[in-house]
């Protein structure tokens, strides 16, 4: 049962990953806690799965020509380096305020999205 509902919960993810990028991310994280169980586990975890997924859904827009590297290319040098302070921060912030955070960054775009 438990190898069904990892499957179940990979195909979730990557298809939102698919359809809205990075999103599916945020669901895979819900995900990861519910099975797992632990806060920064899985929020590393769903790092990692959505590194993999945006690789293969990026191939996919690239190949059928919705978008080129050149479109990614500026926004490239910052994200990573915000990747990288983000994760240094992981393990820095305690698993309360982690989900507090997280919650807040949820709503935030939840609102922006629902009044646009």
């Amino acid at each position: 049962m438990n190898l069904i509902m990892h499957a179940l919960a990979g195909a979730s993810i990557g298809v939102l990953n698919g359809l809205f990028g990075a999103g599916g991310g945020i669901v895979a994280v819900s995900f990861l806690k519910k099975l797992d169980g632990e806060a920064k586990s899985a929020h590393a975890t769903a790092i990692l799965i959505t590194l993999f997924l945006s690789a293969a859904s990026s191939y996919m827009y690239v190949t059928r020509g919705n978008v080129t590297f050149s479109d990614a290319l500026p926004y490239l040098p910052g994200g990573i380096i915000g990747a990288v302070v983000g994760a240094l921060f992981l393990k820095k912030i305690p698993d309360f305020w982690l989900r507090k955070v997280f919650a807040v960054f949820i709503l935030y775009s939840a609102t922006r999205l629902l009044f646009r």
